[in-house]
């Protein structure tokens, strides 16, 4: 049995790996996410039947059944307000010597998305620095934090391997007005911005259109850099 943390994407892809004879569950703390994932289980024939969405926080959740073979996390496992304790429960769900895998960002130097997007925002309103390791996609940029949570937690062997490409901002196929748009609807700057006033947000938009344009690429959508932390550790 495999536990994802639900976009609908992973747990499906999870589901087909598993074949007819396994078990996915799907969970995330957002009702609109897991709504989503079951619309879109529906449209994939393949073992879809075996995917199983639920609406918890990871942090806390107990769940019924036997313990889980794998747990995977694509960039939903560095928003735990205590992720020391969260790690603690999530140990709990897995079966001793079963497997977690997480994808997680590398610190913002490495990831020019955000790094080009923040600078837009910051031309235009005041951004404080956040805590590096306040709950939010960066939290986990530490490689040694992160060990040490693992470790607390129970884990161990933590093997962590980087992965470099681009992404396309606002998924594939995006032109930079839906990347734009994405962005800001999606991202803690679109709602600063939005505190400053309908002009500012006006201007800061028009401004990742322009940057967007530049890094739009025809049948890919709008392209930027990455790096990402894969990590993988036993119960």
């Amino acid at each position: 049995m495999i536990w994802g943390v639900a976009g609908g994407l992973t747990s499906l892809a999870a589901a087909r790996a598993t074949g007819p004879d396994g078990a996915v569950l799907g969970l995330d703390i957002s009702p609109d996410l897991i709504d989503a994932a079951r619309r879109r289980a529906k449209g994939h024939a393949p073992n879809h039947s075996g995917v199983t969405f639920v609406c918890a926080d990871a942090a806390t959740v107990a769940l019924d059944g036997e313990p889980y073979d794998r747990l995977i996390s694509r960039f939903g496992s560095m928003f735990f307000a205590d992720p020391y304790a969260a790690f603690t429960n999530l140990h709990g769900l897995i079966r001793p010597g079963g497997r977690i895998d997480l994808a997680i960002w590398a610190a913002p130097r490495d990831n020019p998305w955000m790094m080009e997007l923040m600078g837009v925002a910051r031309s235009h309103i005041d951004i404080p620095s956040p805590d590096p390791r306040a709950p939010g996609p960066f939290a986990f940029s530490d490689l040694d934090y992160v060990r040490d949570i693992l470790a607390r937690a129970g884990f161990s062997s933590p093997d962590i391997e980087p992965y470099q490409g681009e992404q396309p901002i606002g998924g594939p196929g995006a032109s930079p007005d839906e990347a734009a748009d994405f962005a800001l609807a999606s991202m803690a700057i679109g709602r600063a911005l939005a505190e400053a006033g309908d002009d500012v947000l006006a201007r800061a938009r028009a401004d990742l259109v322009s940057l967007f344009g530049q890094r739009h690429v025809p049948g890919k959508g709008v392209m930027m850099a990455n790096k990402v932390w894969l990590l993988t550790a036993k119960a």
